[in-house]
């Protein structure tokens, strides 16, 4: 599909991308058990560039021990890491690639035996699904924003060409965000104007460390789809905040970890009409919002993402699970072959991962055997 816009060179904030599908952020299950980036890690980002990707988000990597999340997790916490994390930009930019680091932390979602301590988390009520140590304190809060601004500087060290904030599916920043995690009566709880704060404090604090020419992009829940969760309005006024403090580029995103029909990893995305499950709040963004925006969520197909492009639903498409089954399939659609990815969206393929083999197509594995 050459005559595709959806190959259009576009820019966000400077950065030049040859395609509008971006790789949104996939835990990989394929860094050392202290977040080192491997050669398995490398291997997989430069697999994602060399088949076409546009734009390839990192793994989310905790900017904190006490935030990660899953086994063998990407970290950016330390000035140790940047090394590594330095010789996989640099794969990626020989390939002609373009990488942004996502940094994360997974408040009282963080992996309790990793982290050998109680998850912290931004109000403590019954019904969490874990005990948490204790609520951050103000000065709790000053040090995580430190550690965004510290995992940031890190990034640019490291060669990355922009960050992306992890503000979705119930991580910390996402509980931050969403009434039903955060019951704080502090500068950081109540109205929405309040719950973005900490949003803002980083994103200022971030644009100070490198610079107004650094792309800076957030991955947001448009909803939480709980009872008394975040909604789609409240987070359009978060959105347009962080744009204000000096945010580039918005990748909407939708549910909780805490599963369900509308978690944010749906199955059984077999046919057009279940593909991009969050359009409906991409149109409402859109319709608020100036900045580029970039729709993750069941997209299989490429006519659905020239629908969306040209009725002005999205500017870009991010894809998380087809890519992990063919890692070429953006090269694949561009050289005129549009069939549907082969991806069946059973979610098989982050069990290997959990046991240290990183993530693979178990589905695609079991057909050639």
């Amino acid at each position: 599909m050459p005559s595709s816009p959806l190959f259009e060179t576009t820019t966000i904030n400077g950065l030049s991308l040859p395609n509008r599908f971006v790789r949104s952020a996939t835990w990989e299950g394929m860094a050392s058990a202290d977040g080192k980036v491997t050669p398995k890690l490398t291997e997989t980002m430069v697999a994602l560039s060399e088949g076409g990707v546009g734009l390839i988000v990192s793994g989310h990597a905790y900017v904190a021990k006490n935030g990660q999340a899953s086994p063998y997790q990407l970290g950016i916490y330390d000035d140790s890491l940047i090394d590594g994390l330095a010789a996989m930009t640099a794969a990626v930019h020989e390939t002609g690639g373009r990488i942004v680091a996502q940094l994360a932390h997974a408040g009282t979602f963080a992996l309790e035996k990793a982290i050998g301590t109680a998850p912290v988390a931004v109000s403590v009520f019954d019904g969490l699904a874990k005990t948490p140590r204790a609520e951050l304190s103000t000065e709790d809060i000053a040090a995580l924003q430190e550690a965004y601004v510290a995992a940031a500087k890190r990034a640019l060290s490291a060669g990355f060409d922009g960050i992306q904030l992890h503000s979705a599916h119930g991580y910390l920043l996402s509980q931050f965000l969403s009434p039903l995690f955060n019951r704080r009566t502090d500068n950081f709880g109540g109205a929405i104007d309040n719950r973005v704060r900490i949003h803002t404090e980083i994103i200022r604090a971030i644009r100070d460390a490198v610079g107004d020419d650094y792309p800076l992009l957030v991955k947001l829940n448009c909803e939480d789809f709980a009872e008394g969760g975040l909604t789609v309005e409240e987070s359009i006024e978060a959105a347009s905040a962080m744009v204000d403090a000096g945010l580039n580029a918005i990748e909407l995103s939708g549910g909780l970890l805490t599963g369900g029909k509308l978690s944010p990893s749906r199955p059984n995305i077999n046919k057009p009409e279940k593909e991009a499950y969050f359009q409906d709040a991409a149109r409402a963004f859109k319709k608020e919002l100036s900045v580029p925006l970039i729709l993750v969520g069941g997209i299989r197909s490429p006519e659905v993402a020239e629908r969306l492009l040209t009725d002005g639903t999205a500017d870009y498409f991010s894809l998380s699970r087809p890519l992990i089954r063919e890692p070429d399939l953006v090269s694949r659609w561009q050289s005129g072959d549009r069939s549907p990815a082969r991806c069946i969206s059973d979610n098989l393929c982050f069990r290997p991962g959990m046991m240290g083999k990183g993530i693979y197509c178990v589905t695609e594995e079991r057909k050639e055997a």
